[in-house]
């Protein structure tokens, strides 16, 4: 009874086993999916808000009490607003609830005229008002011909965590441009926080008059004495609008015709301004976007259109339309540009716009709050906007996190500021503020691609034939030897290969890189040669050694070709290089040589792929069932036709899975191209420079990519991109690997 009973019991352990065995290896497949299915929908999730719309809403009307606003400014937290009125008072209110927190007069804040000065056929008052590119200062243009900035200063506090917004009107700085009093048509002005500053000016004759303010501090008694230095624009035609920029280096001007002006002011006095274009509606906006190198023209006709400076051929600048948006309704009336990025807001026709210059990209339009406003404000966080009507005020609240980024601005030409042609560029960050942002990740697929080219170049013939002659020719005693010692590579640090690759192999491979030449014709020959020579040995001297100890005979012949590559390098190099490679290089070819290039990458990260292909490859070839072999070579085939016609292409399905493992394992590569290539994110094939890939732009940017910002989301693009390469690239072989098996399954 206990006999019997005892199997029963080992039988139900056995199954127990096998049952759990079964669910936890299940349990683990199903982790392992679920893992790789989370990191995508995380990934996913990041990277979503940039194909987001931007998102506006209005807030409800403020009365204003019979405030006229001509121009407004807020602080960048939305809690103040400051105006300058048509009357001529500089106010400054809540925006929650427009109660005025400071109120001055501008002509009890301006100076007595000069002798001479303000003694017109017009008293003071106001002609024009404008607020600054840089949203710190409001100007305004008087009848008696004075151009006028008055400056604000935002004070914020911090009592605790309650927050508190002031702001104190500065001192008014003063351009008398015209000394004869007469109104002011139209001006632009730009004054820094010093007081250095400009103006421009149509004045009532039709003259364009230019003043430059120059302000001196004694610093022993505080004393600050100004100087104005003055001269004419000549114009073909009087402009209806004039812009100056912050660094006083261009003025624009757009006339009733619909001419585009552009003034250099580098150039001698009295010369003449280029005559941009003529357009098909009078220009009735001007603006310069962050950074004064974008110029927005708004014109009658409703049409928008954004314009900068490019160097022709002859390395003359001129201005260009790069951008044109979708027209409005009616006249261009105001538009408002973003103190954080290229983006603006354009009202015109009833309809307002938000814009995002580089991404060519109109990110939201709708009904304005009023018909005909008469103010508009984009805040510095470029998360709100204010219009201001006769004796109202309205407000929008913004949420656009990524304007910069479009599908053609990631993976397509985008014209860039300072740029003669649309191109691919990444570049994240720059030196100022006003930097362009530029996010095209087409530089880095394509490095991507050629780190991989040029490392299987060298991977696959080296890791699929080194696989056949060590599973095919090699005799059984060396191969215990040889398949654990070419693993072994792949056990090396990839920072150590590409430290090694970088400092060391870099440097050298310039100094030799005719040796290599020379090496891509003289190694094969010389195997081939080596090959030869032991064919053509006696049968009995063959028979002394095992089979594949040739190979030690051809590992001597290459050691000294490659030695006498080298000792021929400098001659080589001298008699067809002119003695340096690298000049000849970029004297015949154009191409620049540098130190960290594809070729060293290829050499850095070949040496890490081909272990993969090699393992691989070597169990492909050694699973080829023994009966094929044995039954080729019994019906008179010789060893190579063998291999090549038999063994080859049964073991072809697993060569194939090794070549994609391979492929995927270079893609991914981050430390041998971080180190060794330059990092430049280029679009260039050339062997002679450098790239950035996908995986080792990761690395450089995520660091200093802040959390939810356009760049974190565009490095988990990255990610995403390299996902999915790799799956497709994956599934793609799987389906080829199936089909050879199905195909050679019946040798």
């Amino acid at each position: 009874m206990s006999t019997a009973a005892r199997p029963s019991r080992t039988a139900r352990r056995r199954f127990v086993a096998d049952r759990v065995a079964r669910w936890l290896v299940t349990a683990g497949g199903l982790g392992i999916i679920a893992s790789i299915l989370s990191i995508l929908v995380f990934i996913v999730v990041e990277v979503w808000p940039l194909t987001r719309a931007a998102r506006v809403a209005s807030r409800p009307e403020i009365n204003l009490r019979g405030l006229d606003f001509g121009a407004l400014i807020t602080d960048e937290y939305r809690e103040l607003l400051a105006g300058l009125t048509r009357d001529g008072r500089l106010v400054v209110l809540r925006a929650a609830d427009g109660e005025v927190v400071l109120e001055r007069r501008l002509d009890a804040a301006l100076p007595p005229p000069a002798p001479g000065q303000g003694a017109g056929p017009a008293p003071f008052g106001i002609a024009a008002i404008a607020a600054s590119e840089d949203g710190t200062h409001l100007a305004a243009a008087t009848t008696d011909g004075r151009v006028v900035s008055w400056p604000l200063a935002w004070q914020v506090t911090f009592e605790g965590t309650e927050r508190r917004v002031g702001a104190e009107a500065l001192t008014p700085v003063v351009f008398p441009l015209d000394p004869e009093g007469r109104p002011i048509e139209t001006a632009s002005v730009e004054v820094d926080e010093d007081g250095r500053g400009g103006a421009v000016a149509l004045l009532a004759d039709g003259r364009i008059a230019l003043m430059r303010r120059e302000v001196q501090t004694n610093f022993m008694t505080g004393a600050v004495t100004e100087s104005f230095e003055s001269h004419f624009l000549a114009t073909p035609e009087r402009p209806s609008r004039l812009l100056i920029d912050r660094d006083l280096r261009n003025v624009y001007g757009g006339t009733a015709s619909g001419k585009v002006l552009w003034w250099d002011l580098a150039a001698e006095e009295g010369t003449p301004p280029q005559e941009v274009a003529t357009l098909s509606g009078a220009v009735t906006a001007l603006a310069l976007l962050i950074g004064d190198r974008s110029l927005v023209v708004g014109q009658a006709s409703g049409g928008l259109s954004v314009w900068f400076q490019v160097r022709g051929a002859d390395d003359a600048f001129r201005l260009t339309r790069i951008r044109e948006f979708p027209a409005h309704p009616g006249a261009i009336e105001l538009v408002a540009p973003s103190l954080r990025n290229k983006g603006f807001l354009a009202i015109g026709g009833g309809r307002v716009g938000l814009y995002h210059s580089t991404a060519h990209r109109v990110m939201w339009t709708g009904p304005p709050p009023f018909a005909r406003p008469t103010a508009l404000t984009l805040a510095p966080r470029a998360d709100g906007a204010f219009f201001a009507e006769a004796g109202r005020l309205a407000t929008l609240a913004i949420d656009n996190p990524h304007p910069e980024t479009t599908w053609k601005a990631l993976f397509g030409k985008v014209w860039y500021e300072g740029y003669e042609k649309p191109e691919y560029v990444w570049q994240s960050t720059g030196g100022s503020d006003d930097f362009e942002p530029k996010f095209s990740l087409t530089p880095l697929l394509i490095g991507t691609l050629k780190g991989t080219f040029y490392s299987l170049l060298l991977a696959i013939p080296l890791g699929v034939l080194g696989a056949m002659f060590t599973s095919q020719f090699l005799h059984p005693a060396y191969q215990r030897w040889v398949k654990p010692t070419v693993e072994i590579m792949a056990a090396l640090p990839t920072v150590v290969l590409g430290f090694l690759a970088g400092l060391w192999l870099a440097p050298r491979l310039e100094q030799y890189f005719p040796a290599l030449l020379l090496m891509v014709v003289a190694v094969p020959l010389s195997v081939l040669t080596a090959g030869w020579l032991w064919h053509r040995l006696p049968r009995r001297v063959h028979d002394r050694f095992l089979s594949g100890v040739e190979a030690l005979f051809y590992v001597g012949v290459l050691a000294l070709t490659m030695w006498l590559c080298v000792a021929l390098s400098e001659p080589l190099e001298l008699a067809l290089f002119g003695g340096s490679f690298p000049r000849w290089v970029l004297e015949t070819t154009g191409l620049t040589y540098d130190q960290r290039n594809a070729v060293v990458v290829g050499l850095a990260m070949g040496f890490a792929v081909i272990p993969i292909i090699f393992a691989i490859s070597e169990d492909a070839f050694s699973n080829v069932p023994r009966n094929l072999v044995s039954g080729s070579l019994a019906l008179g085939a010789n060893r190579w036709q063998t291999v090549t016609r038999v063994v080859l292409p049964t073991a072809s399905p697993g060569i194939f899975s090794a070549i994609m493992v391979g492929f995927g394992r270079a893609v991914g590569e981050t430390m041998i191209v971080l180190m060794a290539t330059g990092n430049t994110p280029i679009m260039d094939w050339s062997p002679f420079n450098g790239f950035r890939t996908l995986s080792a732009n990761i690395a450089v940017e995520i660091p200093e990519a802040p959390i939810g910002g356009t760049l974190y989301r565009a490095l988990f693009l990255a990610a995403l991109l390299l996902f999915a390469l790799t799956f497709v690239v994956n599934t793609v072989a799987e389906v080829v690997r199936q089909r050879l098996r199905q195909r050679y399954s019946q040798l």
